[in-house]
């Protein structure tokens, strides 16, 4: 009998598949083994099952242990995986355990285990709360049961810990139980909450997409504040109907809360959330939920793109335009873009929304690959922001803060609005330089400033993460006249509590936002109006609904407008429309205040004047010209070492593989190599090579013939190196 050959996917750097043989129980493709790998053993992925190997049978090794029954993910979706891994040029095994939740990586079963679940003992139904005023935790534990029975992981996400649990279980109050089986959802389906009426165009979007179940993408542009989460809830009725599911797409962790309290107020249908915050145990859950079809909808950041639904009936991309859909690092995937390869594989529509739709969608929606729905108007009340510009030539900044500008917010304030001052720079200080001899900081392996970071006391980089204490002296010549340099989120927190002592001030950006929960709480103190000067990073300016916010000021916005970046204009445009949005979203009358040294800027005037659609057009004119993206395709090489000169060498022998088998058309060009932006980061050195070509399939065409020959270079293993398929950061 003819010996059957399973070819297994593991999580190694290696573009193959390694051969074992089949001892007892039958793997699946799509499914887990763990196997031998030199002297340890792995959990990989069955691709595919034969009778024949490259190798003489003897020196196959068995497979120790099968680990699935079944596939983990449906045929769809492990198609576009497969599809994934060889446009990303990234290694199939390494692409599947990246996009596995960790718990499966580590081999554990891929079924959800019942969770312990609290309920109310006859003692504690009778327990009056009133009684434990101190020990307000333990009163919330009882209020909270006596609608029901709760899983251990509900109570907790309700801020209460463990500890709370056991000394309630041991006054004899709650008992703990096993979880029961979940009804099918589709059971109580039901729209619990009052829909408000759509204006027409939101109507007419909805009918448009509703009329056609199957797959079609469809770009919803809609200004800030036009209501697009509506019309997303309305998209998901006849999909939750028919006892489908959908899949949401969020770009920050930071929108999950709002969103999901959106969706769970208008349908009963259990809503699982997927993003980085989660423990194993939590994501695995979420995963299995989706899987199995007990939960209907599932929301998350770009990881919950490959969520294994057994029965998905739509996607919408939130945000589209927003650049962490492309993950930076390892498996270099763009979310956006697979989960348009995924609706096309389900058959399922998909529906990307924003405010300011990147070049490339608006691109694909002139020429006819998505369908186009616009939303001009905002919903209900509001009213459109007016916009404005401070010149802030030769006037006195306090802590970057302009006096017309200042002035401004006092107005606002004094009205019992809320005022909101973005700076896309945290810390205090971007640099520390001596006053003496013009000395300054510099990270000893990156080429790059320390970032003056008062609150803590340390000086940190923000490109290798290094950290040393604030020196009391220069470097250079030993003068004590330290200054800081330029202004972040800490300095003009600081700055603001003493020009407004009488208002609270809010900073929301990474520094302060790490802990679990962190985020949600400080976005309930600001609904709640307990803070009326909220200061943020990009992540304040991503889709939050702010209703007393009446002013938002751009403090700086002068480092965007020179960038070596290409993209650097239609971000800047992006972010001054988004954060714009902020302003104004109720019945009050939004205004927006960009402080600048270049008030004549063209991109400033254009969007000032025309608004996004004109600035966007006119870029799009711009990037055809320069056969830049999206009318051109690239792939970047990044390399670095230690030594710079092995990284450059290794780049030009690149630059020979990918010129050595002519494709010929004239728009391909590859340009480089040369020193990445940052050139030195980490203590390694950094080079980078370009190639272009006029359309996806000659890039992978030249792409799958020069990468091979590239891996064997001896300098291959030399150097760390990557291949970034339409990379969004050329840094």
């Amino acid at each position: 009998m003819t010996p059957t050959i399973a070819h297994v996917a593991l999580p190694v750097p290696l573009h193959k598949t390694f051969d074992y043989l089949v001892a007892h129980d039958m793997p699946v493709v799509g499914g887990r083994v763990r196997v031998p790998f030199g002297k340890q053993y792995k959990v990989g992925i069955v691709s595919g099952l034969g009778n024949t190997s490259e190798f003489p049978l003897e020196q196959l090794k068995p497979i120790n242990a099968v680990l699935d029954t079944a596939p983990l993910w449906t045929p769809p979706l492990y198609k576009v995986l497969n599809w994934a891994s060889r446009y990303y040029q990234y290694p199939l095994g390494d692409a599947l355990a990246t996009v596995m939740p960790g718990a499966l990586r580590k081999g554990k079963p891929a079924h959800r285990e019942r969770e312990k679940c609290w309920q109310l003992t006859e003692s504690g139904k009778t327990q009056p709360l009133a009684a434990l005023t101190r020990a307000p935790k333990q009163a919330r534990v009882l209020s909270l049961l006596r609608h029901g029975a709760m899983s251990h992981s509900a109570l907790l996400e309700e801020e209460l810990n463990s500890t709370v649990l056991k000394t309630v279980e041991e006054k004899g109050w709650i008992e703990a139980v096993e979880e029961k089986a979940a009804k099918p959802w589709q059971q109580g389906y039901a729209v619990v909450e009052e829909k408000p009426k759509l204006n027409h165009e939101q109507a007419m979007s909805v009918a448009t997409i509703n009329a056609n179940p199957e797959f079609a993408c469809y770009l919803i542009e809609g200004v800030t504040g036009s209501g697009k989460t509506e019309v997303y809830l309305n998209l998901l009725e006849p999909v939750l109907k028919r006892g489908q599911q959908a899949l949401i797409l969020v770009p920050e962790i930071g929108l999950t809360p709002q969103t999901i309290n959106r969706f769970k107020r208008r349908f009963n249908v259990p809503v699982v959330v997927l993003h980085s915050a989660l423990n194993e145990t939590e994501r695995l859950n979420a995963w299995l939920a989706a899987r199995d079809n007990e939960a209907a909808i599932i929301i998350g950041t770009r990881s919950a793109l490959f969520s294994p639904c057994k029965s998905l009936g739509i996607i919408i991309v939130d945000e589209e335009h927003d650049a962490s859909y492309k993950q930076q690092d390892s498996f270099r995937y763009h979310a956006r873009d697979l989960a348009v390869m995924r609706g096309h594989e389900e058959n399922i529509p998909v529906v990307l929304g924003s405010a300011t739709p990147c070049l490339e969608s608006l691109h694909n929606a002139k020429t006819g690959k998505y369908h186009h729905l616009t939303l001009s108007v905002r919903a209900g009340n509001a009213v459109k922001t007016q916009n404005g510009v401070l010149d802030i030539r030769g006037l006195y900044l306090e802590a970057g803060l302009s006096a017309p500008l200042i002035a401004e917010m006092r107005k606002h304030l004094s009205q019992g609005n809320q005022v909101m001052l973005f700076l896309n720079r945290r810390g205090y200080s971007p640099a520390l330089m001596c006053h003496e001899c013009g000395w300054l900081a510099e990270c000893k392996r990156c080429d790059a400033y320390y970032t003056l970071h008062q609150s803590s006391n340390e000086l940190r980089c923000h490109h290798c993460g290094s950290q040393r204490p604030i020196p009391h002296q220069c470097e250079s010549c030993g003068s004590t006249q330290l200054i800081s340099v330029g202004v972040g989120t800490e300095q003009l927190e600081a700055q603001l509590s003493t020009l407004f002592p009488e208002y609270k001030t809010i900073r929301i950006d990474r520094d302060n936002t790490r802990r679990k929960g962190s985020l949600e709480a400080y976005l309930n103190a600001i609904h709640n109006k307990e803070y009326q000067i909220l200061i943020g990073t990009q992540m304040l300016a991503k889709g939050h609904h702010f209703p007393d916010v009446t002013l938002v000021a751009l403090v700086d916005v002068d480092s965007a407008l020179f960038s070596n970046d290409f993209r650097a204009p239609e971000r800047l445009a992006q972010l001054f429309i988004q954060v714009a949005g902020r302003a104004g979203r109720a019945s009050k009358p939004g205004y927006v205040l960009l402080q600048t040294h270049h008030p004549e800027h063209a991109l400033l005037q254009s969007l000032i004047r025309k608004g996004y659609d004109t600035f966007a057009a006119d870029a799009l004119k711009e990037r055809q010209q320069a056969h830049l993206p999206p009318y051109s395709y690239f792939a970047l090489l990044r390399a670095e070492a230690h030594q710079s000169h092995e990284v450059e060498q290794f780049l030009h022998q690149a630059r020979t593989a990918l010129e050595a088998f002519p494709i010929h058309d004239e728009d391909c060009a590859v340009m480089g190599p040369a020193p990445a932006p940052l050139h030195r980061r980490a203590g390694r050195y950094r080079w980078q090579l370009i190639f272009q070509a006029p359309n996806r399939r000659i890039l992978q065409q030249r792409l799958s013939v020069a990468l091979p020959s590239i891996r064997q270079l001896p300098l291959a293993k030399k150097v760390r190196w990557s291949v970034d398929i339409e990379p969004q950061d050329m840094s």
